[in-house]
């Protein structure tokens, strides 16, 4: 059996186990339609829904792993069953994120941020 948290590290859907356990205490993670905790201990055949922004994508675990895996290795343990339809609600998202701001207006990135203190220092 594995926590649900290192599982969603393990199978990358997360870049850190922390962010994982984040998110399932805030009830962005849910394990066969219920809000669990981190230690939750999923089982083969578990079905999880993660919300990321507008979209909620589903997965449905085929094996447990304890240690992260590497990218072309997940499919073995973990299966896509996202609908078309959040798919495509989250591509319309993050397309929409990428035309709010434009170069120039709005708060200054941190990049851009960077830029000006190298600027006035130099």
């Amino acid at each position: 059996m594995a926590r649900i948290d290192k599982y969603l590290w393990a199978v990358r859907l997360y870049k850190t186990r922390s962010l994982a356990a984040t998110d399932v205490k805030n009830g962005k993670v849910m394990v066969n339609g219920e809000e669990v905790k981190a230690a939750k201990e999923l089982k083969i055949g578990d079905h999880l829904s993660i919300k990321k922004n507008t979209a909620i994508f589903e997965y449905e675990v085929v094996d447990l792993l304890e240690k992260r895996v590497g990218a072309k290795l997940v499919e073995q343990y973990l299966r896509d069953i996202t609908p078309e339809e959040e798919i495509e609600k989250y591509k319309q998202y993050q397309e929409a994120q990428r035309d709010y701001r434009q170069l120039g207006y709005g708060k200054p990135t941190k990049k851009d941020r960077r830029n000006i203190r190298k600027f006035l220092d130099d």
